[in-house]
């Protein structure tokens, strides 16, 4: 069977795989790569926030570090292989939504709130100034996202997001410092 190549379409606001993948680093093209194959292979109309966590918890140790307890990081990983089997199954028939305009459903696009999180991972890391955007860009990003289906699986498994944003802006000013 050939691989399927997922694109998003060009009536589609926000970035374009080619235009995402100039930005960020190669680890994080490969884990944005391993979140859409996810999506796809599930069924699941859009990619996600949740794609977005999952694809990062398991390609990137220094955003499983900055969960800390190697416990929740199990429990994250256990809801997110859930998703198409039972916990995710009532997001199938919806689309994240971020408040965006609506776009076009299909294999391989984003939800609007993954892409807006996408979007925020690139404004941080430029304001950083380390250039392409890291895994611990889009983790600030997600976590950052109200409402959004990964803010919910964090939530579940006991990880407040304004504590792990507060955990890692404490480690980068000592990092810088």
């Amino acid at each position: 069977m050939p691989p399927t190549q997922c694109r998003q379409p060009a009536t589609v606001p926000g970035p374009h795989r080619s235009d995402l993948d100039a930005e960020l680093t190669d680890d994080l093209a490969s884990m944005v790569a391993a979140a859409r194959r996810r999506a796809v292979r599930d069924g699941d109309r859009q990619i996600d926030t949740a794609h977005l966590l999952h694809a990062l918890l398991e390609s990137d140790p220094e955003v499983r570090a900055a969960i800390g307890d190697r416990r929740k990081v199990a429990r994250l990983l256990g809801y997110l292989v859930q998703r198409s089997i039972g916990y995710g199954l009532r997001w199938q028939d919806s689309v994240e939504d971020s408040g965006a305009v609506p776009v076009p459903l299909g294999p391989g696009v984003w939800s609007p709130a993954a892409a807006e999180v996408m979007a925020a991972a690139r404004r941080r890391a430029r304001r950083g100034r380390h250039g392409a955007a890291r895994g611990m860009d889009v983790l600030v990003a997600v976590a950052a996202a109200p409402g959004s289906r990964a803010v919910e699986v964090l939530r579940r498994v006991g990880v407040d997001p304004a504590v792990l944003l507060g955990r890692i802006a404490l480690t980068e000013y000592v990092t810088r410092n």
